[in-house]
């Protein structure tokens, strides 16, 4: 873009897991080509993850990530070219032990995990739940006095018989007032501090870059992007996504196997067409 030119926009968020990242865990030349131009021409990338930093860290270095990026469904800050956490907020284990209480005692017993804070933060799993090994630090637990001796940034639960979309329903209702509810992808139902959003982490991330949400645009595709997706003044949801996102999308693009996001900064950034 010439120097006379406005950008179409200033921020452009993305998640990870089925939005930048295809199935296989890599991003394209096309979509990696498609953010360097559009970056090149003055926006800024932010990664916005569920995944907490330890959990995200290996994906951000792999990728030579060295922006802002937002894990843990907007309770860390994380910078990772100094590979430093700015904020961090964790989930009072209190409130959340009160939250299971009421939540079991509609449906039954939860199969439990959780992801403990800081930059090393391991995950803690119990018998019973099922956990994707991708680049975690896990740590069986058998006693429960395990799940709250250090502060933990959320909770992940399961059910034996519940799927995903009925347990987070389940959940909502049981213990919405107490904590955070959310869908980060298959068998990840997660509880979080109570108010706490991706929406909350981009808007932290924004205003330290001078910028607000008239200036985003917002890629995702699970429920956990809903609340950014009403934050940003664009929402693209992936061909892949979940109906709950594509029914507040504001347009849906190709899915993450078909490079979607470069689809829609290729259109917005001639520089990015040019350069695929």
């Amino acid at each position: 873009m010439s120097g006379g030119d406005v950008l179409p926009y200033r921020l452009v968020a993305t998640d990870l897991d089925g939005t930048l990242l295809r199935p296989d865990h890599t991003v394209s030349a096309r979509t990696r080509d498609a953010l360097a131009a559009a970056t090149a021409a003055g926006a800024a990338h932010i990664v916005v993850t569920g995944r907490t930093v330890p959990v995200a860290r290996h994906i951000l270095d792999d990728l030579g990530y060295e922006g802002l990026a937002v894990c843990g469904q907007g309770a860390q800050l994380y910078h990772a070219g100094e590979h430093r956490l700015l904020t961090s907020v964790t989930l009072d284990r209190q409130v959340a032990l009160l939250a299971l209480e009421k939540i079991e005692a509609e449906i039954g017993p939860l199969f439990l995990a959780a992801a403990r804070d800081g930059l090393d933060g391991e995950v803690l799993f119990g018998e019973g739940y099922r956990m994707d090994h991708d680049g975690m630090s896990l740590v069986p637990f058998t006693e429960p006095a395990e799940l709250w001796s250090r502060p933990i940034s959320k909770l992940y639960i399961q059910h034996a018989e519940l799927g995903d979309d009925a347990l987070a329903d389940a959940a909502r209702t049981a213990a919405g007032g107490l904590v955070g509810v959310t869908m980060a992808g298959t068998g990840l139902v997660e509880l979080l501090p109570l108010g706490l959003t991706k929406a909350t982490g981009l808007s932290l991330a924004a205003r330290r870059l001078g910028m607000t949400a008239d200036d985003a645009i917002a890629f995702g595709d699970m429920p956990n992007d809903i609340a950014m997706f009403g934050w940003a003044k664009h929402a693209v949801a992936m061909a892949n996504a979940h109906q709950d996102l594509k029914a507040v999308a504001d347009e849906i693009t190709a899915s993450n196997a078909e490079d979607g996001i470069a689809v829609v900064l290729e259109r917005l950034f001639p520089a990015a067409a040019a350069s695929g």
